[in-house]
């Protein structure tokens, strides 16, 4: 890396940024020092030493407690620990964002870093995964073996044929029966970090420079991991009853202790999501897919019914979070959100342009989900914003193209009609990196096919709104772009805004389009010029922009909601024990019904996350966003949607011939007939250090991250944009 300064001056930071960097280093440091302290249990938890020494010194110091009970030790040892990472996330979150940079860390060609980063896989089952990516899955992996050979050395060692024979088994089903014990203890690992990469709005994720699409096939890792060591646990289970001939132990549901039949409930429900998830079957039918996901509630619910809450909290920290994020993407989806317009392109494509909340900003390549309930009410579809917050502070427009059912029923209805006069729509978002730094490159490279071309959009228009308030110095931008038709072309109007614009382009905004139409050998001159229709809506009462749900310091609320929940379960849950539960079982757990208190627990949880999240939403809502928000929707004035649709072509042509768009076209090259020679446009951009951006079919990107890790330019550095796995 290289430090330069910027020009803006550069002058040294103040005594209070000094002491925001302080606090955010301090944060990170402790996130670091808790989340390994809890790893090390991890490592820890198979060996002789964490049973015979450090457990019962847990169980006494915290499982003796009349308020909290046997359940105390894995509460406070697994739990604890990571709420308190999430919340200091949440600090460290809130002090980086606000950060005046100073200086800019230009990216060099070589460091450990840099060879960190780049492809090291292209193809195959995991997909395009860095040299960091298989380190870290190897560490995993890595446990996960340690962990099940340690559980089975020390347990084999202590069964004999005389020990066996007193339970009335043989030596192989004595053996059988602990390892199956021990491969659902080794699902237990997986499983407490499966919701981590899907709590789309926690602070884990972008703490570590994560976004939640980029995190996406973490997910489908461990996904793979947990339901096919589940299914291995169940089936070992299966085969040891039948040896035993104890099949009716299939049935059983002891509220004393582990209830077979819960496990058999929660791992059906698993292998019915993990047959929809497969990608012929999930491309195919996606609302099967989406559907089956809702599982995911039955999939946890019984098994904590089946393990008990005591050794449930050894998994549950990951699937807390993920409630509170779930919660409070639940109540922010409850809101109507003002749609402005739509401009509907010839290529199948609309824009969607949404009212915002000036005080909402959002980085680059940042994703919305979207529901619209006259197309389906309970399927959301995630979509790239291809606004700029610093170019646009009141709009915020997304892209859809008409590929699947749900985007072609909402293309059919805008442009089969110039009645419409109101949509009603939901979102949820939006989620991105916490940061982007382009401004580390000379050079920026994004290649997309069709669709793939809208994070894109995202990214020139920040660059333009950068170009116009500071005085940094901008990357040279290319843009290659793949379409299959010449209609496909007008994808290209969106990426100038219609509004925030100078009269034209900045001198320092150095930007190439190379456009290729694959299926087409020449322009298509016969062909009449189709006008790109825009649709104006109707304000509602009832319609609100789009707004963090939990204010302008929403990560300091998020760590508040993370932090006051959990107290208010431990609360509730400490008074509940001491004053009902212990005077039945006084902690001997063989009394008290192991079921009842497992609902207990859930019921508490739920409540204590629903009460805390509410009450921030409301009280933000109320307090600062609420008057803001009133305002802006009853000042916004936009042309009357009773327009003829001629004058609405005729607007957007205008739009389009403006100063900007001119200069645009100028900068653009359109390629018939040929597909992109991907390697010698890569290998042509010049710079020290050229970003990669590609968005597209896998094949694309899958050629993109091959250029970028073969080492025949040691400039290039990859960086995939894609749902896709």
């Amino acid at each position: 890396m290289e430090i330069t300064k910027s020009n803006n001056g550069g002058s040294s930071p103040s005594a209070g940024e000094e002491f925001k960097g302080m606090i955010k280093g301090v944060s990170k440091f402790f996130m670091m020092v808790v989340f390994l302290g809890t790893i090390m249990l991890w490592i820890m938890m198979p060996t002789l030493t964490y049973r015979n020494k450090w457990l019962p010194y847990m169980r006494l110091k915290f499982g003796a407690s009349t308020y909290f009970g046997s359940s105390g030790t894995t509460l406070f040892m697994y739990m604890f620990p990571m709420v308190v990472v999430a919340c200091l996330g949440c600090v460290y979150l809130h002090f980086k964002k606000r950060k005046n940079p100073h200086h800019i860390v230009r990216e060099t060609n070589g460091g450990v870093l840099s060879a960190l980063r780049k492809p090291m896989l292209v193809k195959g089952p995991l997909g395009i995964v860095s040299a960091t990516e298989i380190m870290f899955l190897a560490m995993f992996v890595a446990l996960l073996l340690w962990s099940f050979i340690t559980y089975l050395r020390n347990n084999f060692a202590t069964i004999t044929p005389r020990s066996a024979a007193a339970h009335g088994e043989s030596l192989w089903q004595a053996k059988l029966e602990s390892a199956a014990l021990r491969i659902g203890l080794i699902g237990n690992m997986c499983l407490a970090f499966l919701f981590l990469p899907v709590a789309r709005g926690s602070s884990l994720l972008p703490a570590v420079g994560l976004t939640s699409e980029s995190s996406i096939k973490y997910h489908i890792w461990l996904g793979h991991m947990v339901l096919a060591i589940f299914t291995v646990h169940g089936l070992c289970y299966v085969i040891y009853w039948v040896s035993m001939h104890e099949t009716s132990q299939m049935l059983m549901w002891d509220t004393k202790d582990i209830s077979n039949l819960a496990g058999e409930i929660s791992l059906v429900a698993g292998l019915l999501m993990w047959a929809t998830t497969f990608p012929a079957i999930r491309r195919r039918f996606f609302e099967v897919f989406f559907y089956t996901h809702y599982l995911y509630i039955v999939f946890m619910l019984f098994f904590v019914l089946h393990v008990g809450i005591t050794f449930s909290f050894i998994a549950l920290p990951g699937f807390y979070i993920f409630m509170v994020d779930r919660f409070l993407r639940f109540l922010q989806s409850r809101d109507n959100i003002r749609v402005l317009s739509a401009r509907i392109l010839p290529s199948h494509t609309i824009e969607l342009t949404f009212s915002k909340n000036p005080s909402l900003v959002y980085s680059p390549t940042s994703i919305l989900f979207v529901n619209i309930p006259s197309i389906s009410k309970l399927q959301w579809h995630p979509f790239t914003i291809t606004s700029s917050s610093k170019l646009e502070p009141e709009k915020l427009s997304v892209v859809i193209k008409s590929e699947g059912k749900w985007s072609t029923k909402l293309y059919q209805r805008l442009s089969s009609s110039d009645e419409i006069d109101h949509l009603a729509v939901s979102v949820e978002g939006p989620y991105g990196p916490a940061s982007t730094d382009f401004l580390r490159h000379e050079g920026l490279v994004m290649v997309s096919g069709g669709s793939g071309i809208t994070p894109f959009i995202s990214v020139i228009r920040d660059m333009i709104a950068t170009s116009q308030n500071q005085k940094y110095k901008i990357p040279k931008i290319t843009l290659i772009c793949a379409f299959k038709k010449s209609s496909e072309i007008s994808m290209l109007d969106l990426v100038l805004p219609l509004s925030g614009l100078q009269t034209q382009l900045s001198s320092d905004i150095n930007i190439k389009i190379e456009a290729f139409i694959t299926r087409e050998k020449e322009p298509r001159s016969e062909a009449p010029t189709e006008k790109i229709k825009t649709l104006w809506f109707k304000p509602s009462l009832s319609d609100q922009p789009i707004s963090s749900i939990l204010g302008p310091n929403s990560w300091l609320w998020l760590g508040g909601i993370i932090s006051s929940s959990f107290l208010i379960f431990l609360i509730i849950i400490g008074i509940i024990t001491r004053y009902y539960i212990y005077p039945i079982d006084h902690n001997t757990n063989k009394i008290y019904s192991l079921t009842s208190k497992n609902i207990i627990y859930i019921l508490v949880i739920c409540v204590s996350i629903m009460a805390t999240s509410s009450a921030a939403m409301f009280w933000n809502k109320k307090n600062k966003y609420g008057n803001i928000e009133n305002k802006q929707v009853q000042n916004v004035d936009v042309p009357s949607p009773t327009s003829s649709p001629t004058s609405c072509g005729n607007n957007s042509l205008r739009e389009i011939e403006s100063s900007p768009q001119e200069s645009l076209l100028q900068c653009t090259n359109l390629h018939y007939g040929e597909r992109p020679n991907l390697t010698k446009l890569l290998l042509d951009v010049e710079g020290s250090s050229v970003g990669v951006l590609v968005c597209g079919p896998r094949k694309m990107r899958q050629n993109v991250a091959k250029i970028c890790s073969s080492g025949l330019a040691k400039n290039l550095h990859f960086e995939s944009i894609s749902f896709s796995w």
